[in-house]
């Protein structure tokens, strides 16, 4: 049996929301976003309706984005789109102290893909997403002003093909959970579900629970919470560790592998990669050692197996998906979790109380995050 081994950090989020924008009646009680992982990329894009007449508009998620920007250079128009004045509520979001010489907000979007940012304003516009009860999808609600930034076509650079801006969840009083949850008056949650497939769908669920997954698996009821301070993105593919801590990882994982696997020469951006002939299959990946990623105390934590620990490069070549961080700056923090290793994991993040709960690999569960089932009632 595969051997484990234990990363200790801590997994801590800070959260402040906004106040109500409006009010509606008849209010769903939860909100669903249908997602797909592009194969070129590997960015996990989502698609909304936004403007009037409302048109598809496909972003790419930044799990740790502050609002949601759009390219409006690329033939943005709508006769509902709404400039944010300077000094205005909607301003206050964004800490936005700027103004254009039209009084209007600005602000400078920050993309997590280019790593770049370009000068920006804010507004708002008509936005229609699917409500949800937890198992379907149900009608499309519509929001009259969502608030996001104009960005322009400089900041779009990389982003998958046909997708004009990027959806941010981050914990902040402008992200898109943030404001959903204020307009809907729904719990401050959001849940975020990743297909490891390029040809199936997983889901981002706003709202609190139920979470059911096909066949009829409630996921919410397997939970476990934890706490703390380290980094979940799903801009960066791969987990980052800072240098240090990668040659301690990839040490102890070489170590821990079964002595008939043979290790073979690096493919970048890995550091440690086998041969797979010698290696196993279960239903939770290749027949590796596990990695338990310890959060506030050695009984709570997050266990990665070879589905979303290893990732096969080529044929016959398995590689340890971890990546050393390459940065000449200090980086922020010492982890970064990356796309691949929440892929089929079902992560619920709660605002109210800054907390993160996480189900480690539904295959456990025979099932995965594919299984959310889109089908609309009405």
């Amino acid at each position: 049996m595969a051997s484990s081994f234990s990363l200790i950090f801590l997994c801590c989020f800070l959260c402040i929301v906004s106040s109500s924008l409006a009010k509606t009646s008849s209010r769903p009680k939860a909100l669903v976003l249908q997602v797909t992982k592009d194969a070129k990329t590997l960015q996990y894009v989502t698609q909304v309706s936004q403007r009037t007449p409302l048109i598809p508009v496909k972003l790419t998620l930044d799990l740790g984005g502050e609002y949601m920007w759009v390219n409006c250079e690329r033939g943005y128009k709508s006769s509902t789109y709404r400039p944010a004045r300077c000094g205005s509520a909607p301003c206050q979001l964004l800490n936005s102290t700027t103004c254009f010489t039209n009084n209007t907000c600005s602000h400078n979007p920050y993309s997590s893909i280019s790593k770049g940012a370009t000068s920006g304003h804010l507004g708002a516009d008509v936005f229609a997403i699917r409500s949800s009860n937890g198992k379907n999808a149900l009608r499309v609600v519509t929001i009259p002003r969502l608030y996001f930034i104009c960005g322009t076509s400089l900041l779009a650079e990389g982003l998958a093909s046909g997708v004009t801006g990027m959806a941010g969840l981050g914990w902040t009083r402008a992200s898109l959970p943030a404001q959903l949850s204020s307009y809907f008056k729904f719990d401050r949650k959001f849940a975020l579900c990743l297909s490891s497939s390029t040809k199936s769908s997983g889901v981002v669920l706003f709202g609190n629970g139920p979470y059911t997954l096909l066949p009829n698996v409630d996921v919410l009821s397997s939970l476990t919470e934890g706490n703390g301070g380290t980094t979940i993105s799903t801009a960066d593919p791969y987990t980052l560790l800072e240098s240090s801590l990668y040659k301690d990882v990839i040490q102890a994982f070489v170590k821990a592998m079964p002595k008939n696997v043979k290790r073979v020469s690096n493919i970048a951006p890995f550091g440690a990669c086998f041969s797979s002939k010698n290696i196993g299959s279960t239903r939770l990946g290749p027949a590796v050692p596990s990695i338990d990623l310890v959060l506030q105390n050695k009984s709570v934590y997050w266990r990665i197996f070879g589905a979303n620990s290893m990732v096969e490069v080529k044929k016959n070549v398995l590689c340890l998906a971890f990546v050393e961080y390459q940065t000449q700056l200090e980086p922020k923090s010492s982890i970064v979790i990356g796309g691949h290793q929440l892929e089929d994991n079902l992560l619920q993040f709660d605002f109210s109380t800054s907390r993160l709960g996480f189900s480690s690999s539904l295959l456990g569960r025979s099932t995965t995050c594919a299984n959310f089932n889109f089908t609309s009632l009405s």
